[in-house]
């Protein structure tokens, strides 16, 4: 394919250049980033509540797992699975991996895989990195129907796994009451419970890919250590149903993702590089405000990976994440100029061939970030949430940040108890102790915070709306 590429060699670009240019001037950064750290913990992106999120989405995939009896393995991934969103914040990620195939690599030999397995094979030499068509090799004996109704012909004979045809038959399946679909994103279906409970639903494929990984591992490295490195590759890939945009015959071609993998990294990354990806989210957000994912938080994520394995680690601390901020942006102004980011995972894939992004765009934000790189340690005024934090009063702010998590810590119990208390017909039993025990202390903390809202002037008072509000 006629693709702009990128070279595997480029990630040097991501390595610290140095913004400081006086004693005085390192001393203010390293205040004012010492002061931004501490802020972003009592906004809820502390390592304990960050580990609890996490804790909780895979004990939730777990539970999920366990009423698939084997046939599907769920995976919750993007920001909840790595616990850097709140509870109501943004969309759940639901990755429902079917076990029932198998896709192999072209010289990886089908004969140890049992019967019933059906047996695909990629094709990715007439794709763009970091895609693949699937053609059938094996049908087998347990295969799911939106599986079997998604084969169409190659014109050669053989039968090609459509992925066009494989999310239609999925976007078609009955939804449970109170549940509303949303048109498809991607290879995901989106839909919302309650107004407000907004998840994505991806259905992937497994994929044996042993040369793709051993190639990601061998790479020198200051990041991740070689124990998590190891454990990244025994998490292996999987094919997502989305083609290369660019491409006439995306309908039938898939996308290699490693998003347990993904998860496993952010998990190795220090409380000062998580933090780093939070600022620069929270800028993407506040700041850029993409209409269309031309710049989205997978953008910013594959900075940050990049700049942790290419620097050493004991660079990366409180007293610096300014520095880290001012040199992740100088890395995505040169992404939005050159509009080449290689995938940290398989650095030939170019994220931003396929953006979208405009001329007009581009050259806005371009500028706002040269902007921000000028502005020194106040480019953190511009994030609402930071400027807020630094003009409130302390003693009520730390009140409520410590109401928010207790809430947060609540919901996250709630939420896998009900999964727990869950018959096979979906009903909940809300007369289990425990479940009514969470939600006693769970009105107890919203009517405290209502309380104080209305002694400081708050006209909130549906308690609903006071939960939602936390929450988000």
């Amino acid at each position: 394919m006629a693709e702009r590429g990128t070279r595997p060699d480029e990630p040097e670009r991501f390595q610290r250049q140095g913004s400081v240019s006086s004693k005085q001037d390192l001393i203010q950064w390293e205040n004012t980033s010492v002061e931004t750290c501490t802020i972003l913990s009592w906004l809820g992106y502390g390592p304990e509540i960050i580990q609890a999120r996490r804790d909780a989405y895979r004990e939730n995939g777990r539970l999920y797992t366990a009423r698939l009896c084997g046939a599907d393995t769920c995976i919750i991934a993007g920001s909840k699975g790595e616990g850097l969103s709140s509870f109501l914040e943004s969309d759940v990620d639901h990755m429902i991996v079917d076990n029932r195939v198998i896709c192999l690599e072209d010289d990886v030999k089908s004969c140890a895989f049992p019967g019933e397995i059906t047996v695909l094979r990629s094709l990715s030499r007439m794709s763009y990195h970091g895609h693949c068509r699937l053609l059938l090799e094996r049908l087998g004996t347990t295969i799911h129907r939106h599986v079997h109704d998604a084969f169409c012909d190659d014109g050669y004979g053989g039968e090609l796994l459509s992925s066009d045809l494989y999310v239609n038959n999925w976007s078609n399946e009955d939804l449970p009451e109170g549940e509303v679909q949303h048109e498809r994103a991607g290879p995901s279906i989106p839909s919302t419970v309650l107004g407000h409970m907004h998840t994505d639903y991806v259905h992937a494929l497994p994929y044996y890919c042993p040369s793709i990984l051993s190639k990601w591992a061998a790479r020198p490295r200051h990041w991740p250590p070689p124990e998590a490195v190891q454990r990244i590759v025994s998490l292996g890939a999987v094919l997502t149903p989305i083609g290369f945009k660019r491409s006439e015959y995306q309908h039938v071609e898939w996308r290699v993702c490693f998003n347990a993998g993904e998860t496993e990294l952010i998990s190795n990354l220090n409380d000062t590089q998580t933090k780093l990806y939070v600022l620069l989210k929270m800028i993407k957000n506040d700041v850029l405000h993409p209409r269309k994912k031309e710049v989205s938080s997978y953008t910013l994520k594959n900075i940050v990976l990049w700049m942790a394995e290419n620097n050493p680690q004991a660079s990366f601390h409180k007293k610096s994440i300014l520095q880290w901020l001012h040199e992740a942006l100088d890395a995505l102004r040169v992404a939005l100029i050159t509009l080449e980011l290689p995938y940290y995972m398989i650095p030939e894939r170019n994220l931003m061939a396929t953006s979208g992004l405009d001329e007009e765009q581009q050259r806005t934000w371009i500028s706002t970030i040269t902007d921000m790189l000028h502005e020194g340690p106040r480019v953190i005024l511009r994030l609402p949430k930071i400027r807020q934090c630094i003009v409130a009063h302390p003693e009520p702010f730390r009140w409520y940040s410590g109401r928010r998590i207790e809430l947060e810590l609540l919901c996250l119990m709630r939420m896998n108890r009900m999964a727990i208390c869950r018959d096979e017909n979906g009903e909940v039993d809300f007369t289990d102790a425990i479940m009514q025990a969470l939600d006693r202390r769970h009105n107890e903390v919203v009517t405290d915070v209502g309380v104080r809202m209305r002694m400081e002037g708050s006209r909130v008072i549906n308690e609903y709306a006071i939960y939602v509000r936390i929450m988000m």
